[in-house]
C-alpha cells in the first residue's frame, strides 16, 4: 500500500504522520509525506514529540510533492491531508482522498510550553487516527 500524507508545510504534521505510519504500519507500505509550500525544514517540537515516544524522525526532510518518486506517484493508494485552517492541497489522482483535519502545533504566537503541549495532541491525535486505519484497510 501507498500512502502519502499531505499538508502545506510539510514541517509538523505530516511529519508526526509520515513517522507514526512508518512505526504501526511496517515496512510492507510505502509511507511518505509531503506539502504543497514546504518549509524545507522540520519543525524541532515535532522532533521532540516523536522521541518522547521512541520514534526518530530527524532525518526525515521536507519535501514537496515534486521530490517524490514517479512511480510512488503513480501508484497511490491513499492521500490523507492533514489541515485545518489553512486551505490543504489536492492530488488529482485515483488515490482514496481522506482529509483529517489537525491544526498546525507549530503556532509563532505559543510559549515553549503550548507549542510542546500542541505537538503532543497533534502526535496523540494522529497516532489513534493512523491505529484506526490501519485496522480498517489491512
Amino acid at each position: 500500500m501507498n500512502i502519502l500524507f499531505l499538508c502545506v508545510g510539510n514541517s509538523a504534521r505530516s511529519q508526526i504522520a509520515e513517522g507514526l505510519a512508518r512505526e504501526i504500519l511496517g515496512k510492507n507500505h510505502v509511507i511518505e509525506s509531503a506539502g504543497s509550500i514546504p518549509t524545507g525544514k522540520i519543525n524541532p517540537n515535532a522532533v521532540w514529540a516523536m522521541n518522547e515516544i521512541g520514534i526518530d524522525i530527524s532525518s526525515q526532510y521536507s519535501k514537496s510533492i515534486e521530490d517524490l518518486e514517479k512511480s510512488f506517484m503513480d501508484n497511490l493508494d491513499f492521500v490523507i491531508t492533514l489541515c485545518a485552517e489553512e486551505v490543504c492541497p489536492i492530488l488529482n489522482n485515483n488515490a482514496k482522498k481522506i482529509h483529517w483535519m489537525n491544526e498546525d502545533p507549530a503556532n509563532v504566537n505559543f510559549s515553549d510550553a503550548q507549542s510542546k503541549a500542541a505537538f503532543i495532541k497533534v502526535r496523540d491525535n494522529l497516532y489513534n487516527l493512523i491505529k484506526k486505519f490501519f485496522i480498517l484497510n489491512t
